[in-house]
């Protein structure tokens, strides 16, 4: 069962185009949301895990050195003296392929 018309004639390429640009031109977040569903290329996902990590390690190297003394030697004061001795600069140092024979 075919859709009925909005008009007496069949619209052209270009009306049914002007109708979807108008619709867009009317809601813009619609538009947004395409353009967001697209992931970010592997190498720039790589860069910005990287820098996050590094943040949320520098986040944790401050918990540590704000500890109060009771808790200096308690298990928690181990897993952050732990997550704070990672070398995670390495990782800034890889650079991951482009891929497709564009490494």
């Amino acid at each position: 069962m075919s859709r009925p018309r909005l008009g007496t004639r069949p619209m052209t390429a270009a009306e049914r185009q002007a109708r979807r640009r108008a619709r867009l031109r009317q809601n813009p977040q619609s538009r947004t949301a395409l353009a967001m569903s697209r992931p970010r290329p592997r190498p720039q996902r790589w860069v910005a895990a990287v820098a996050t990590l590094l943040a949320v390690q520098d986040e944790y190297r401050a918990w540590r050195d704000n500890l109060p003394e009771n808790l200096g030697a308690s298990r928690l004061a181990e897993k952050l003296e732990a997550i704070a001795e990672l070398d995670l600069e390495e990782l800034l140092a890889i650079a991951p392929p482009r891929g497709y024979g564009r490494d």
